[in-house]
């Protein structure tokens, strides 16, 4: 079974809080929104280190590193097509102007013989809680409440 590993950034202002989502690049995700954010995550390999991951991964879906702070293991999750989704949240603010992801290659359409480069994430976004909890991905939404449940202790 697939395994991910991934960073709930998040933030706080005034009294709300907010999280950082990006959107898959492509054209499958091309119109879609509730529920296709997720948080920055790319695929565990034998042997790695899920934390070491999880911030490979933000690198290259924000082209930005992060490289201290206090990362909170979460529970992980585990999404409707069976990947299993390793996560740690950061409180940390983000400038969401300026990033870029990596690029992948895929045949467009189908059975075309067609490829072509597509980002792996197309969009960037800081949610407030309500508006993050209908955006991400439903079984991701576990990390939210999770974090929001040990912030109020």
């Amino acid at each position: 079974m697939k395994t991910s590993a991934g960073i709930l950034l998040f933030k706080k202002e005034n009294n709300d809080l907010y999280y950082f989502l990006v959107h898959p690049g492509g054209p499958f995700w091309k119109n879609k929104d509730e529920g296709a954010w997720s948080i920055p995550k790319g695929e565990i390999l034998p042997d790695e280190d899920p934390l070491e991951r999880a911030l490979t991964e933000f690198q290259e879906e924000t082209g930005t590193a992060l490289t201290e702070g206090a990362f909170t293991e979460l529970q992980p999750v585990r999404q409707k097509g069976g990947k299993t989704v390793y996560a740690w949240a950061l409180e940390r603010d983000l400038e969401t102007a300026g990033l870029h992801s990596n690029t992948f290659s895929m045949e467009w359409p189908p059975k075309s013989g067609k490829i072509m480069e597509v980002p792996e994430v197309d969009q960037w976004e800081w949610f407030i809680s309500g508006e993050a909890r209908k955006k991400i991905n439903t079984a991701q939404l576990a990390l939210i409440t999770e974090l929001e449940e040990l912030l109020k202790k």
